[in-house]
């Protein structure tokens, strides 16, 4: 009994050491405890031995070596931080600095096998020569760029606007081309950004997987969203148009309010090729330039996707739109062995036509994020970045030694979600990450911060830590893994900073204690959702609590009314997804439906009082019935001390669905039209629309800026 318990011990030492977490505390309170069984999978995960006692011994002696700062090729401080990392040898050193310029010196003892060296005022990525060595010094800000620092003298604090890149309607014969127009519209009429769904490449040979946050790559866009119009021109676009198929170079949506993504990625497809084979015949030499330095400054991270895309939609057809690269050959799954080099010799011009993909994606950016900039948005896009991909994609075929194979990210039981989630999406290893000195996270949000002058981070309490399930395993039988999260936020201040560009956090949910701190102390912007701002907690006997009024809202976090997972306004003062949630079978029973309503009614009050107090309802007028108090409820959220407040597209044209319903992704009939729903008007009508100038209006003048 007692060499188990020390075998247990010994268990628990080197999960802890690994960052796994052996308990963990539900929603209830209860403490939980992780089975053994679980830890070593997810060890094994971590490429962490620990089937015997002498394994567990080796994995801890590993993970030894590995914790010293320095060990892996990079050292990551904060401006005026001394610099100590693990160093034998001689200890003159050289620092070649970012940008130009030199210093060199001698480091210091540390004790433990550690040196000191003097601190370095200049945040960038700087090379280190010591002895024999060579290191990258990352050297961090100590904060992200602040909205009005970037804002600078504007009149007012700045807002502006959310839309699902997918929804948008109009003349234009693709999204990128849209969401240009958008902005410069938002823009003109004193928007500060426009905040867009994830833009990641998806999976071009499988349209079923539309889910913007279930990417097949962060590092490249979707093609879907591509108007060749705008890049190749008119005539190049009506020569490609298959008399056939009247609608072939159309948007994705411009008489329906739903996407038939099966229907319309295909023939969208279908018109590029036709494009493809024009432009490779008799495309313009300036062009061609463009898209050879495209592919070069692409370099191999390019390639592989593009063998991806290919090598996928030769499989697709046998292998059914679910399958992934491990369900390919096996002289496949290595991305630079000899039978993928063999491969991408045979297929050139389909590789080559997926890059051509990404580089008319690339302009169409660029081009939306111009045309924000022009039009007086002083922030532009913030792009949202994913918090990881499908499994079977090209990120993770391409990078398969820093990401946790068997395994995928998900959520424990909660209240709302019992047996708890599994997202099927990928997980970084941490161990792989200090090996590699961060490069795939750096790429990442190189990819992310490229095209905006922001970035939302979905559920940034992953880079805390992440709750991983165990491939065949429930979701209720995860444990959560920690993160190195001082490296991991000090580099993404850095490369904020860089960019010149804001972070904002998603960070709802159970938030580890000291994550919002970290934060703040570095000028990432958490978020504050209005259906969450309340005060206090209801008691089982009491009605709602009120919801917190304006000025007592954070400083430090972008407002806005609703998320893309939860209920629009008008959604919610018509209890629409109370309506889901009883039709999809969540709400057990009539009765628990009624009791729901019954609830809302009495939040809709509160929020009434709640307004009334801070001036956006007049006093004494009744509670509205029918419709939701729209623009009261955009000027209470204006009105609050956020650097930034952001309005969803759905909230100002009074839609009732919101993009997404969790825990949902069915299709059919009586599926909730979750990843689908467009606008219910084009863009060129939007801002003629008179219930969205007069929203418009108050909250510029709640924000103080008319």
């Amino acid at each position: 009994m007692n060499a188990h318990a020390g075998a247990d011990a010994a268990l628990l030492a080197l999960a802890r050491e690994a960052g796994l977490e052996a308990g963990w505390t539900d929603a209830f309170g209860n403490r939980r405890q992780v089975r053994d069984e679980i830890l070593r999978r997810l060890l094994d995960a971590l490429e962490l031995p620990c089937a015997s006692p002498s394994q567990i011994a080796e994995s801890r002696l590993r993970l030894e070596r590995e914790a010293r700062p320095g060990g892996a090729g990079m050292v990551i401080v904060q401006a005026d931080e001394a610099p100590v990392f693990a160093h034998a040898g001689p200890l003159a050193y050289s620092l070649e600095l970012e940008g130009g310029g030199q210093r060199s010196g001698m480091a210091a003892q540390a004790g433990n096998g550690m040196v000191r060296i003097d601190p370095v005022s200049r945040p960038g990525y700087h090379n280190l020569s010591i002895g024999n060595s060579q290191r990258t010094l990352a050297v961090s800000p100590r904060r992200c760029p602040s909205v009005q620092e970037l804002a600078g003298h504007r009149p007012g604090r700045p807002w502006g606007m959310a839309a699902q890149v997918y929804s948008l309607r109009g003349r234009h014969a693709g999204q990128y081309s849209l969401l240009a127009q958008l902005a410069g519209q938002a823009g003109k009429r004193g928007a500060a950004a426009l905040a867009i769904s994830p833009v990641h490449a998806m999976f071009s040979a499988a349209p079923q997987r539309f889910s913007p946050y279930s990417p097949s790559s962060r590092l490249f866009l979707n093609a879907a969203y591509i108007d060749p119009e705008h890049v190749l021109g008119k005539d190049a676009f009506l020569a490609a148009l298959d008399p056939d198929e009247p609608q072939d170079g159309h948007g994705m949506a411009t008489d329906t309010l739903h996407i038939d993504w099966a229907q319309m990625l295909p023939r969208r497809l279908r018109l590029f090729r036709r494009m493809h084979d024009a432009f490779r015949r008799c495309g313009g030499k300036a062009l061609h330039e463009d898209l050879d330095a495209f592919s070069r400054e692409g370099g191999e991270a390019l390639a592989s996707h593009a063998r991806f895309e290919a090598l996928h939609g030769s499989h697709v057809p046998e292998l059914g739109p679910e399958s992934g690269w491990q369900d390919w050959p096996d002289a496949l799954h290595d991305p630079s062995g000899p039978g993928l080099r063999a491969y991408a010799a045979s297929q050139e011009k389909e590789i080559h036509f997926h890059v051509f993909l990404q580089w008319l994606a690339h302009r169409g950016m660029l081009d939306a994020q111009r045309s924000a900039l022009d039009a007086g948005m002083p922030l532009g896009l913030i792009t949202d970045l994913a918090i990881g991909t499908d499994a079977r994609g090209s990120h993770a075929w391409s990078r398969q030694k820093e990401i946790l194979a068997g395994v995928s990210v998900g959520a424990p039981p909660d209240l709302y979600q019992s047996l708890g989630q599994d997202w099927g999406l990928t997980a970084m290893s941490p161990r792989a990450l200090r090996d590699t000195g961060y490069a795939a996270f750096i790429e990442i949000l190189r990819a992310a911060f490229r095209y905006a002058g922001g970035v939302r981070v979905d559920h940034i309490l992953g880079l805390a830590r992440m709750w991983l399930v165990a491939q065949g395993e429930s979701p209720a039988d995860g444990a959560y893994l920690r993160y190195p999260t001082e490296d991991m936020l000090r580099l993404l201040v850095l490369e904020a900073w860089r960019h010149q560009a804001i972070v904002v956090g998603e960070n709802l949910g159970t938030v580890p204690e000291g994550f919002n701190e970290q934060l703040q102390e570095k000028n990432v912007m958490g978020m504050s959702v209005l259906w969450f701002q309340r005060d206090g907690q209801a008691g089982e006997d009491e009605g709602p609590p009120p919801f917190t009024a304006p000025r007592q809202w954070p400083a430090w976090t972008m407002a806005t009314p609703t998320t893309h997972d939860l209920p629009t306004i008008a959604g919610w003062w018509q209890g629409r997804d109370l309506y889901w949630r009883e039709r999809l079978g969540e709400t057990p029973g009539h009765g628990a439906w009624l009791a729901a309503a019954q609830w809302r009614e009495g939040e809709k009050k509160a929020l009434c009082n709640a307004m009334r107090a801070a001036g956006s309802l007049p006093e004494g007028a009744p509670d509205p019935q029918a419709d939701a108090p729209r623009d009261a409820i955009l000027g209470f959220v204006a009105a609050t001390p956020s650097p930034l407040v952001i309005i969803a597209m759905e909230d100002l044209l009074g839609m009732e669905d919101q993009p997404n319903l969790p825990g949902h992704g069915e299709t059919g009939a009586n599926a909730h039209p979750n990843w689908m729903q467009t606008l219910p008007m084009s863009v060129e009508q939007i801002f003629s629309d008179p219930g969205v100038a007069s929203s418009l209006a108050g909250i510029a003048r709640a924000r103080g800026g008319a």
